[in-house]
């Protein structure tokens, strides 16, 4: 049973050796003369003003949120929509109950105000 992974596994170790590579000669042969003025912040050509960290709002965070909510839902849909025929009502009910959920929350995050953007 873990034999039919080991091509994943060789080709991770080949993709992870090479990256590793890659940055160790990059990091040999590139040039590197590191200044003051270099080494400063860049802002679209201008000194900054104020400091280069700042506060994002929660909406960011929400929006974020709701995305990877539905990239999952998404995850979860494929695979039922490949074999939803064997799965007969009883699949069928769980798929409803789950998207149920989802609508729930959905419609809980619409009336919050959560998709309005501002």
């Amino acid at each position: 049973m873990l034999v039919d992974y080991l091509p994943i596994l060789v080709l991770f170790l080949i993709a992870v050796a090479i990256a590793a590579f890659v940055i160790v000669l990059s990091s040999l042969l590139g040039p590197s003369k590191p200044s003051a003025r270099k080494m400063m912040p860049y802002e679209s050509g201008m000194d900054p003003i104020g400091q280069a960290q700042r506060r994002f709002g929660v909406k960011f965070y929400i929006v974020a949120m709701l995305f990877i909510i539905f990239d999952i839902e998404v995850i979860f849909l494929f695979p039922y929509a490949l074999v939803f025929r064997n799965l007969g009502l009883y699949g069928l009910g769980v798929m409803g109950v789950f998207l149920l959920v989802l609508l729930i929350g959905f419609i809980y995050e619409w009336k919050r105000g959560a998709l309005r953007w501002e």
